[in-house]
């Protein structure tokens, strides 16, 4: 068999793979889970460095973990691939009234206040229902944040979010004179949460902003780690000073 570009190709590969390979037989819902989480996050990890190459090969890996969920249900005669692409064609022109059906939309803020309202048409039972408890809790937390303020519950200056931030701080260094465990760890994730909306408040996505944070600290502690083995020094007997001194350096570059 040779690839080729069509998809019905692609379902016809994966279909193939669940019969004659032992280990694409054996697996199941459950145990694909992690592998889609895994694809999700490299494909993520591909548009941060801006790698088309990769981002092509890591969103074909996504799409396989679709089709192959897909073929699995089709197994069991719950779905099939079809139904799938049938059923978000269906949600898409359902909640786009304003380019699939006569609602006049000004701006974007519109167009997410109506996405809101449709949904909760359509039998959820509150703003925040469809976020999932197993995202990262810094997208997590910016997703209730966002739905929310579709919905008019949002700080309208941005004074009032950075009094909201301060006050937090506040109540979290009282938390750490008490020697209250729970209490801190309260107020501490009460900050954090501040601090993703006064992010939100700037358009900036908590997410990508410690993820960013957390390659500039790999890179500058790697340079640390680099510059001690070429003066041949042992990193634990090396002096926080000393250790500055090369971070700074990681900094100019």
């Amino acid at each position: 068999m040779e690839p080729t570009d069509h998809f019905d190709d692609l379902l016809r590969l994966v279909a193939i793979l669940r019969k004659e390979c032992p280990w694409d037989r054996q697996q199941t819902h459950e145990s694909l889970k992690d592998h889609l989480v895994e694809e999700a996050y490299e494909t993520i990890e591909a548009i941060d460095e801006d790698n088309f190459s990769e981002l092509k090969k890591e969103l074909g890996d996504v799409l396989l973990q679709v089709v192959f969920h897909s073929i699995m249900a089709n197994e069991k005669e719950h779905f099939d691939m079809g139904d799938v692409v049938y059923a978000i064609q269906k949600k898409l022109i359902r909640r786009h009234p304003h380019v699939f059906g006569d609602t006049d939309v000004e701006n974007e803020k519109q167009v997410a206040e109506n996405w809101e309202s449709i949904k909760l048409q359509e039998g959820k039972k509150s703003v925040l229902d469809g976020i999932p408890k197993q995202l990262p809790a810094l997208i997590r937390a910016q997703r209730m944040q966002e739905k929310a303020a579709n919905v008019g519950f949002d700080w309208p200056q941005k004074e009032q979010v950075w009094e909201k931030v301060d006050e937090e701080l506040q109540e979290f260094k009282e938390t750490l004179y008490a020697d209250e465990r729970q209490k801190q760890k309260e107020e501490f994730g009460d900050l954090l949460f501040s601090l993703v909306n006064i992010g939100r408040s700037y358009n900036l996505d908590a997410e990508d902003c410690l993820r960013a944070a957390n390659r500039k600290f790999i890179r500058r502690f790697q340079y640390i780690e680099e510059q001690l083995e070429k003066n041949e020094q042992d990193i634990t007997e090396t002096s926080l000073e000393e250790m500055d001194r090369y971070w700074n350096k990681a900094k100019e570059k």
